[in-house]
């Protein structure tokens, strides 16, 4: 690694490290350093304020192509302190949700991701809701055209929603400032053993971009294909106790016995849930530069997305043939499965994405911006058979799950005025904005062809809209020598409107709601020593209710979501302190941190029941430390080192509506998480990396009672091993072979991880 990529990497990790952050200025922000406040300077449109208060980390292309085996954006997130994307397969395009210090993988609106200040986050809803998924739209970026991406830690910058609450991530992606070309193809195998399935399971990637820039335009061209086998993720089961005695019914062979979560003994009937999903991506990114000092950039993404969700039965008849439907003797007892026991589901997505931008970039008295983002679902369709197989293979009645129409759109202007004169050196942050989102979950019967049939019959109808009007302003203070403070303020105005639900029964519309909020913040550094900051920072964040968890009902499948239009937004308090040493070859941060949330927004299954209702939790407290450690030439020249050590206290501490979940632990954070890894270049060619991670005891429910964590359902602890090598043939070509979870570790977020996985890629670049 060169010294301008080494600089990048140390600021980007540890802010008080100063270090220039690009050779080209005009490639993306830069990253400048002083008293632990990170300070943006650069020409590219970006998410970020000009200073940002608390803890960053980051990863650099560079670091992304030698050490990570990475086959879809939120890849390059793998590594850094106390973060976890719930990637099932590759392409997992509905269920990659980010956890952070303080929120488990059950709470995606609670952290904000932005590509090139566009919002990629989905706020039309938090986790999953039957069928419905508000992942982030990790697709709208591949990991070919990442130039940096930076995590902030905390809802402590004015400058972001209450979303922030757990971290902000924002990617930068390549603008070039000449001709480039680049061309990758890759391969992944992962055999796969689990109950009774054993296959392998294989994964085709290619992509390629060009770019470059004439007088004062520059223009940017990705596209990506990928196409995947993921192995099965859901699996029918039923309760050995839910079974009649008598023996009525098919006599069948296969089936798995075991125990549940809760250690209920039951049978594994067979999996289900295997995607086959074939995603295109395109991208055009254009910029003007009108002056020295003005840039304007217009962002267009194209994700299209077809998925085919296949199910296997384990049971046999005394024929030897496959068993799928209706009444079967297990063990002397009968057991009715349902025509949907072993579900398919077919699904089809076009989603498009626009960002415009103009910015100014004098770096004198006064600097502004104003943005426009768009995100479209034109078309999210899912379709499913209500007939068993193998019948619904060839085809008959079933379901279509619409959301077309769909999506958000954001509106903002912000400005920096660092006044002269004035007492003390600021730098003022400050900005409007609107965030607006539109759900719509259409569900109708199809007769015929569950495939390619006409929608008939209404099943049930539901949406609605939210809007944000937000003001804030920031203000960084060095009032003395050493010591530099932040202080911030935004208030926010919501409304919810437009929400209804509706059945062939009936229709319900659903009362306009408003609120309005004010969140302060306030961040103070110290410069110690020479080689030491220290830094303290306060933040309080309001994370709004989604239209999905406000009347995004649906029924039908195996479960069933029930809405509340009544629900609070959860308000969360947030503190950290952090000591942060530059030990010459290294770099560290040891960093406390807390958190109190009260009416805490919780997706829980009724007890008794397979239907899911989001509720208020009356209160969540969080007490925590980090530590974090980068080095170069650690031990040996060429040998770049990173850990990081988390630990978490997270409990319910009062909750009215359900008092056994009181001094249970917060859903799927664990107490323990830790990350080690290690990159040896030996030349300038080899690159050879190790990596760990490693993650404690977790639940799923509010009341902690899934005790046994190694089932389907469970959340459980792990610790994977994953290896790259990376060869550089010459100038231009490169080859890279991989090893994900080399351990071949068997372990579960509610749906199982994927096991050892094997990867190579062949990389041309211009």
């Amino acid at each position: 690694m060169n010294r301008t990529v080494l600089s990048l990497a140390l600021g980007a990790a540890f802010p008080w490290f100063a270090a220039s952050a690009f050779a080209q200025a005009d490639a993306a922000p830069e990253r400048s350093k002083s008293l632990g406040i990170v300070t943006v300077t650069g020409g590219q449109p970006s998410s970020l304020p000009t200073q940002i208060p608390t803890t960053i980390e980051g990863v650099t292309r560079e670091q992304i192509e030698s050490s990570i085996n990475a086959t879809d954006s939120e890849d390059a997130l793998k590594y850094l302190p106390s973060l976890l994307v719930r990637k099932r397969y590759i392409g997992d395009y509905n269920h990659a949700i980010l956890s952070t210090r303080a929120s488990g993988t059950g709470n995606s609106a609670r952290s904000a991701v932005y590509a090139d200040g566009i919002l990629l986050s989905n706020y039309l809803g938090n986790g999953i809701a039957n069928g419905t998924n508000f992942a982030p739209r990790w697709g709208l970026v591949t990991p070919e055209e990442i130039e940096r991406v930076d995590v902030m830690y905390g809802p402590f910058s004015a400058a972001y929603p209450g979303n922030s609450a757990g971290a902000v991530v924002d990617y930068v992606t390549r603008m070039p400032t000449q001709l480039e070309a680049h061309v990758k193809a890759g391969y992944a195998s992962q055999p796969n053993n689990l109950y009774s399935t054993n296959k392998t399971f294989n994964s085709w990637q290619t992509s390629a971009s060009l770019g470059s820039r004439s007088g004062d335009w520059s223009w940017w061209i990705d596209v990506n294909r990928t196409d995947s086998q993921g192995q099965p993720l859901t699996f029918t089961t039923a309760t050995v106790a839910s079974g009649t005695s008598g023996g009525a019914g098919v006599p069948v062979t296969g089936a798995l016995r075991g125990l549940n979560t809760t250690n209920t003994p039951w049978y594994i009937l067979g999996a289900g849930t295997q995607y086959h999903t074939v995603q295109d991506h395109a991208k055009i990114k254009l910029a003007y530069d009108f002056s020295p000092t003005v840039r304007a950039a217009y962002t267009f993404g194209w994700w299209g997305n077809t998925s085919e969700g296949r199910s296997e039965s384990y049971l046999r008849n005394a024929a030897g043939a496959t068993v799928y439907s209706g009444p079967v003797s297990i063990g002397g007892r009968t057991y009715t499965l349902a025509p949907t026991a072993f579900a398919l589901t077919n699904d089809s997505q076009t989603h498009y994405m626009h960002g415009l931008s103009v910015k100014s970039n004098t770096r004198g008295e006064w600097d502004w911006e104003v943005s426009a983002s768009l995100y479209d679902y034109a078309k999210d369709q899912q379709r499913a058979p209500t007939i068993a197989l193998p019948r619904a293979a060839d085809g008959g009645a079933g379901t279509l799950q619409s959301q077309d129409g769909t999506g958000w759109n954001t509106l903002a202007a912000k400005g920096t005025w660092r006044p002269q004169g004035v007492g003390g050196a600021h730098i003022v942050d400050f900005g409007v904005g609107r965030d607006a989102y539109h759900l719509g979950i259409l569900k109708t019967n199809v007769a015929g062809d569950w495939q390619n049939g006409a929608p008939t019959t209404l099943l049930s109808n539901v949406g609605g809209r939210t809007e944000t009007v937000n003001a804030w302003l920031q203000d960084a203070w060095a009032f003395a020598p050493k010591w530099k403070a932040v202080l911030g303020l935004r208030l926010e105005d919501w409304q919810a409107s437009q929400g209804f639900s509706a059945t062939t029964a009936n229709a319900l519309p659903y009362a306009t709601r408003n609120e309005s909020d004010v969140s302060p913040k306030a961040a103070l550094a110290y410069q110690l020593t020479g080689d030491t900051v220290l830094k303290a920072a306060l933040g309080r964040a309001v994370r709004y209710p989604t239209v999905g968890e406000l009347y995004g009902a649906t029924s039908g499948g195996a479960l069933s979501f029930i809405n509340d239009p009544n629900l609070k937004p959860e308000k969360s308090w947030t503190g950290e302190l952090s000591a942060e040493k530059d030990l010459g070859n290294g770099l560290a941060r040891a960093t406390l941190f807390h958190e109190t949330t009260k009416d805490a927004l919780f997706s829980q299954l009724i007890a008794g029941s397979t239907v899911s209702r989001v509720q208020n939790v009356d209160k969540v407290r969080t007490t925590g430390v980090e530590l974090a450690y980068s080095g170069q030439n650690f031990v040996i020249r060429g040998l770049e080192v990173g850990s990081s050590l988390t630990y978490a206290d997270s409990k319910t501490v009062a909750n009215a509506a359900f008092p056994a979940s009181v001094g249970k632990w917060q859903p799927r954070v664990p107490r323990w998480r830790s990350t080690v890894y290690a990159t040896y270049r030996p030349d300038d060619q080899w690159a050879l990396t190790a990596a760990a991670r490693y993650s404690g005891r977790q639940y799923s429910n509010l009341d902690n009672s899934d005790v046994n964590a190694d089932a389907y359902f469970g959340a459980s602890k792990y610790f994977t091993v994953d290896l790259r090598v990376r060869y550089r043939i010459d100038r231009q070509w490169s080859a890279a072979v991989g090893i994900d979870n080399a351990n071949n570790a068997q372990y579960w977020n509610f749906h199982p991880y994927p096991q050892r996985t094997y990867s190579a890629e062949l990389r041309f670049d211009l």
